[in-house]
């Protein structure tokens, strides 16, 4: 009995070494698992040139130390990096990144994810000529992470020949990775311009960087993408620099009131109402923000709009950049509808819940800051010494798509109340004679002898000629469309006031140019004078060597279809 209980106590006693044993190998397992090898967010993109340097800017999830580039012949030379951490990058139940593949499954609610920001400045460089490049971050721990070698250059001189991406409203939409892999296939590009709209939630971190479905923004101007039908996006900013503008996807609405960032995009009201409902402290996060798009980006500043409205000179070109977007909201006229044109019934009796229509974030009408500032520009020397002269904006001023209605002018209140005062209905009125794009600024460009006028936010291609040979481009049929309204379906506008809200056509009057190469054939087999699908997308690259706009498609169902040219014109001198 006693030997049995003896052996008895040695299998239990080596039974529990075993255990322990297990645990300590699981604790230094599980340390070498966390102690992985670092990884970059993003390879590494290009930032503000100047004529003898550009800045170099990448990002990670560890703070680290020693950031750095190394440039220049075998890599001789290096460049330290500032780190910053963004401010208000989350997670919240709608993302789709790492487990989460369903709404919920990891994150119940917005969390706030820890992302660092690298930015280097490359000095001591030579116009025309290109340098090898890459980064280096050093881990807490010490290990460190390279990114492969790319080319960057200053900002070109005038008279070099150059090609520029025009693209818009990419928005993690299903074409964006294989239209930017046939940008790169139909040869480089010095510079992209985005016309507003990068992402759909601007603070949710894996929208930027790394969302499990492929097509976040980064991965797709990098080539790094895995989206749909196997297409990888393009190799492109690492080269060339990128300037953008801001898109009403581009602003956060009231910070940490609703229980979603989806919500809280929707939810921006005016700086006015905002001040009257809690006063002056937090007005920005009370009101609406632009804090992560511009935590992300490095652009020109003006002195009266920092960097949501500047203008840069690039070769020969002065690209003037406008901060024109609205708070976008349903055409529905339904009771339950917060949208353009009405509050929900249910939110009438407590404004603090209205959403006072489409929102103007910046004004931009004659006498406002920014019309100020855009007067003086175009009267500057460095803007009519140029040889080209573009300005870029995000809302359109000509367009066959949806978005062009109502008109882009501040929202008109009506409030209806019942013989106690109590309010019956608030409905919103936009006067088409106060469209601030077209009565203020259209003409303003005309007169300065503009050339192009650059845009999104319909998600199509389709562009226009004014009487003085000012061109207007919609390029953004580049993920999906929401359609063109030419003929047969009419645009969702309220159906009494056919004054201030085109149903059909270019509400603005101007007549849409069929494209000159390649037109698609209409279901009647006439040339469609615009491109609005799901499965074609089209992209625009602007030739600075001959002065030329050639337009492209590419049928994403026909995986080995070519890219086919379909349009051109040329800019003009107007003066």
């Amino acid at each position: 009995m006693l030997r049995y209980l003896t052996s008895r106590k040695i299998l239990t006693a080596l039974f529990v070494l075993v255990i322990c044993l297990t645990l300590v190998y699981g604790c230094f397992s599980g340390q070498k698992t966390l102690a992985s090898a670092p990884v970059l967010l993003t390879d590494p993109f290009l930032q503000l040139p100047s004529p003898s340097s550009v800045r170099v800017v990448w990002f990670t999830e560890f703070a680290g130390s020693k950031h750095s580039v190394a440039y220049g012949d075998n890599f001789q030379q290096t460049a330290t990096a500032n780190t910053t951490k963004l401010s208000r990058t989350r997670e919240d139940q709608e993302s789709r990144v790492g487990n989460q593949t369903q709404n919920g499954q990891v994150y119940k609610q917005p969390v706030a994810r820890d992302i660092w920001r690298h930015e280097a400045e490359v000095v001591g460089l030579t116009p025309g000529k290109r340098v090898p490049y890459r980064v280096t971050s050093v881990r807490e721990d010490g290990e460190s992470v390279s990114s492969n070698a790319f080319t960057l250059a200053p900002t070109p001189t005038p008279g070099t020949p150059l090609k520029i991406l025009l693209t818009s409203d990419h928005q993690l939409k299903p074409m964006i990775a294989a239209n930017l892999q046939k940008v790169v296939e139909i040869g480089k590009v010095d510079a992209v311009w985005l016309a507003g709209d990068t992402v759909n939630i601007a603070d949710r971190a894996s929208e930027w960087f790394d969302d499990n479905r492929g097509g976040a923004f980064f991965p797709c101007l990098q080539g790094r993408a895995k989206s749909q039908k196997d297409f990888h996006g393009g190799e492109i900013i690492q080269h060339a620099p990128m300037f953008t503008s801001v898109g009403n996807h581009e602003v956060m609405g009231r910070f940490g009131k609703t229980g979603s960032l989806g919500d809280e995009f929707n939810d921006a009201i005016p700086r006015a109402v905002a001040l009257k409902l809690y006063g002056e402290k937090s007005l920005k996060d009370n009101s609406y923000n632009t804090d992560t798009y511009e935590e992300i980006f490095t652009l020109p500043q003006s002195k009266e709009g920092g960097e949501t409205y500047y203008a840069v000179s690039f070769g020969d070109v002065r690209l003037v950049v406008l901060y024109a977007a609205n708070m976008w909201r349903t055409p529905n006229m339904d009771s339950y509808a917060r949208g353009k044109y009405r509050e929900r019934d249910k939110d009438l009796q407590n404004p603090e819940n209205w959403g006072y229509g489409q929102v103007i974030f910046e004004p931009i009408a004659k006498g406002s800051k920014q019309y100020n500032w855009l007067a003086q520009e175009l009267n500057s020397s460095e803007f009519k010494q140029a040889k080209y002269k573009v300005v870029m904006f995000h809302y359109p001023p000509h367009s066959l798509g949806d978005n062009i209605v109502p008109p882009y002018t501040d929202p008109v209140p009506n409030i209806e109340r019942d013989a106690n005062g109590k309010i019956k209905a608030v409905r919103y009125n936009y006067p088409k004679e106060a469209d601030y794009l077209i009565r203020d600024v259209v003409p303003l460009l005309e007169a300065a002898n503009v050339q192009m006028v650059l845009y999104g936010h319909s998600h199509l291609w389709n562009r226009f000629r004014s009487a003085s040979g000012m061109h207007f481009l919609e390029t953004s049929n580049v993920g999906n469309t929401y359609g063109a309204f030419l003929s047969g379906d009419k645009r969702p506008v309220p159906p009494k006031d056919k004054k201030d809200y085109a149903a059909l056509g270019d509400p603005n009057g101007l007549e849409p140019v069929v494209p000159t190469i390649a037109p698609l054939p209409g279901k009647d087999g006439k040339p469609m004078p615009y491109i609005a699908s799901n499965d074609i997308t089209a992209f625009s690259i602007f030739d600075t060597g001959t002065g030329t706009v050639s337009s492209y498609r590419f049928d994403t169902s026909q995986a080995n279809s070519k890219v086919v040219k379909f349009d051109q014109f040329q800019l003009l001198q107007l003066r």
